[in-house]
C-alpha cells in the first residue's frame, strides 16, 4: 500500500530522526509534538536535540516542503507513535504518553489508515492502544473487533537504534513489524533505505 502522508507522534530522539528519514524519501511527513519550542525549531529547519547527521537531513526536508511540525494531529495515511514510556513506581511502565497520543490521533483517523506503535512498551500495549482508538472511534472497526476486515490496521515496530547513531541505524538496520493480523503486517510504511546520510566533517 502507498502512504502519501505519514505522521509521526513524538519528535524526540526516535521520532524526529524517523520523520526526517521518511521526509528524505520525498514523502509528506507531519511531525506532532506537544512541545511548542520543538515544533517551532523544526519548522525553521533546525533541530532541538543532539544527534549526529540529523540537522542537515531536517534542514533539507523542511526546505523541500516534505517535513513540517505541529502541536495538533491532522489527517494522515500512516501514523507512527514514538512517545516516551518512562517507568513509574515499582519499575512499572507509564503508558500515559502512549494513551494520550492514541487519543489525540483518534479524531482524525480514517478508513485504511495504519497505526504503528514504536515506543518501547510492555506486552499487550499494542492491543491496549487499539482499544483506546476503538473507544474513541466507534464508527471505525479495528483488528481486535473484526480481524482482517478492520478499517484501521494496527502494528508494533520495536526501536532498534543507539543514541549517536540513530540516522545511520534507521536506514541500515532491518526492522521487524508485527501486525495484529496478517493484513496489518502487510500494510507497511515505506522503507528508509536509499537515503545517503551526510557525514559531519
Amino acid at each position: 500500500m502507498s502512504f502519501a502522508t505519514i505522521s509521526v507522534i513524538g519528535l524526540g530522539y526516535i521520532g524526529l530522526p524517523t520523520a526526517a528519514a521518511f521526509a528524505s524519501r520525498q514523502k509528506q511527513v507531519i511531525g506532532v509534538d506537544i512541545n511548542q519550542y520543538a515544533v517551532d525549531t523544526i519548522n525553521r529547519g533546525e533541530i532541538h536535540i543532539v544527534e549526529p547527521d540529523l540537522a542537515s537531513v531536517v534542514k533539507t526536508a523542511v526546505e523541500g516542503g516534505f517535513l513540517r511540525a505541529s502541536t495538533t494531529p491532522v489527517e494522515a495515511d500512516a501514523w507512527l507513535i514514538a512517545v516516551p514510556t518512562p517507568f513509574k513506581g515499582d519499575h512499572e511502565p507509564d503508558m500515559t504518553y502512549v494513551e494520550s497520543a492514541a487519543r489525540s490521533i483518534a479524531p482524525v483517523l480514517k478508513k485504511g489508515a495504519l497505526v504503528i506503535l514504536e515506543s518501547t512498551s510492555p506486552v499487550g500495549s499494542t492491543e491496549k492502544m487499539a482499544e483506546w482508538l476503538a473507544e474513541m472511534r466507534p464508527d471505525l472497526t479495528f483488528p481486535q473487533q473484526v480481524g482482517e476486515q478492520a478499517d484501521v490496521n494496527i502494528a508494533y515496530c520495536p526501536e532498534r537504534v543507539l543514541p549517536g547513531q540513530v540516522m545511520v541505524e534507521l536506514i541500515k538496520n532491518d526492522r521487524v513489524i508485527g501486525g495484529m493480523t496478517p493484513v496489518c503486517s502487510a500494510h507497511r510504511t515505506p522503507s528508509r533505505r536509499g537515503l545517503s546520510v551526510p557525514r559531519a566533517k
